[in-house]
């Protein structure tokens, strides 16, 4: 069985087409899908494939959305929390560095989700880019006690090492298959079988070789092989471990 533990099944990109999707992904061996959360208008959405058989769901505001949150978008949240008692996690939420005209902004709805979770006993998901020191900074000082997942990770073995001090684990997708990613690669050898999950980001974060496709969970297979191959693992140990994770910190269906 496979886990793709972070795919936005609920974007337009996949309105065409939903029910193909996700039969390819059942096709490939995938039997869950988290689904997270971006903007509040996207949690209706969200909600709605959480009563699918097969489908988790969060609830969370992303940081390179700033534009469609506003300032009682949090009080929001933690109304949208109270009324969906089957939520797992809060995200997406986190920090991304490529847009520095808007961190200040980006620190503040972080800070406030983390103590939502906090409050709520709820694990995070995490964007994380270029942010890796900072936010494993920020988390410690914060101390939410359910941890989470640090999503789309693409630091080193020393930072995977401070997140999982911290109860995160990461998520492994596309950016393993690339040849270029060598510090990344390092990285997944080092981890210890329950540090991390597998994830595509679908539609976004295309494998290699599938640069300027549409991303979609059947790949997590893909994924799944490439990691087992850099870890001298086999695949259905891999999709074990990883699987095991994902049930660990999101609840099993």
């Amino acid at each position: 069985m496979l886990v793709d533990a972070h795919c936005h099944l609920d974007f337009p990109d996949f309105s065409a087409d939903r029910e193909r999707v996700m039969a390819r992904a059942r096709a490939a061996g995938v039997e869950r899908f988290v689904v997270p959360g971006t903007t509040r208008e996207r949690w209706g959405e969200v909600l709605a494939l959480g009563e699918r058989e097969g489908i988790a769901v969060c609830l969370g505001l992303h940081p390179c959305f700033l534009d469609r949150h506003g300032d009682e978008d949090i009080e929001a949240l933690e109304e949208a929390l109270d009324a969906s008692p089957g939520v797992v996690a809060l995200g997406e939420c986190g920090i991304d560095a490529r847009f520095a005209d808007s961190l200040k902004a980006q620190w503040r709805l972080f800070d406030a989700q983390v103590r939502l979770a906090r409050r709520r006993n709820l694990p995070l998901v995490v964007h994380c880019v270029r942010a890796n020191d900072p936010v494993a900074k920020r988390l410690r000082q914060l101390a939410p006690p359910a941890g989470g997942l640090i999503h789309a990770f693409a630091g080193s073995p020393e930072q995977a090492e401070a997140f999982r001090r911290l109860g995160f684990v990461v998520g492994l997708g596309g950016a393993v298959t690339h040849e270029r990613a060598k510090r990344l690669q390092r990285a997944v050898m080092a981890l210890p079988d329950d540090g991390y999950v597998l994830e595509t980001d679908s539609p976004d974060m295309p494998l290699a070789g599938h640069q300027g496709e549409r991303n979609e969970p059947a790949w997590v297979a893909e994924v799944c092989r490439v990691v087992a191959e850099l870890r001298g693992q086999s695949f259905d140990r891999v999709a074990a471990d990883s699987s095991a994770t994902a049930n660990r910190l999101f609840g099993s269906t």
